[in-house]
């Protein structure tokens, strides 16, 4: 008796990981069969628009991500579950925008925007309304950005003559952490 529930159980994590590997996320079997939830991340007058670059806050509670609005990519800022659509001060007048990447509790938004001919990393914070701008280093260009979830130190993926390489950059100065649950030394947000 034993020996067949071990069988079973073993069949039904080989079943699992089949339907994992094999696409499962996509369509049938267990993913549909409530091992994962899925919803829509947007609202239904947005559910139409071409959406790209998901990030989430660390703590589950935002969703940025990039849409094409009037032929222009711009960044687009949700609550989660609800859907809420949240007001960003001083981004929605820089246009495009790439590479969003949010902090613990969703105080920073970071992403690349196009100034003028150069991208460069942008960095709003949502609690105090200011926009801190970091232009590349000289000679080179930003591709790519990723924000720790402290706030406190960025990412930039460069491209410099013809190649590729990753730096680092302290925030320690310019930016307060903003860390988790009850470590966060900010006022929450909406």
């Amino acid at each position: 008796m034993a020996r067949s529930k071990s069988a079973r159980a073993a069949g039904l994590i080989g079943a699992l990981v089949i339907s994992l590997l094999g696409g499962g996320c996509q369509g049938t079997g267990l993913v549909d069969g409530g091992l994962f939830n899925r919803r829509s991340a947007a609202p239904a007058s947005l559910a139409s628009q071409q959406r790209r670059d998901p990030a989430l806050s660390g703590n589950g509670r935002f969703l940025a991500s990039i849409v094409e609005a009037s032929g222009r990519s711009t960044v687009l800022l949700q609550e989660q579950p609800s859907g809420r659509v949240l007001p960003l001060r001083h981004l929605r007048s820089h246009l495009p925008h790439s590479s969003p990447a949010l902090s613990w509790n969703g105080r920073y938004l970071a992403l690349v925007l196009q100034q003028g001919h150069q991208p460069l990393a942008a960095i709003e914070d949502r609690l105090s309304g200011q926009l801190l701008r970091l232009p590349a280093p000289a000679g080179a260009r930003i591709e790519r950005l990723s924000l720790a979830p402290d706030g406190l130190t960025l990412a930039l993926q460069l491209v410099q003559g013809g190649q590729q390489r990753v730096q680092l950059f302290d925030l320690s100065a310019l930016l307060e952490p903003d860390r988790p649950g009850g470590l966060r030394s900010s006022n929450p947000l909406p």
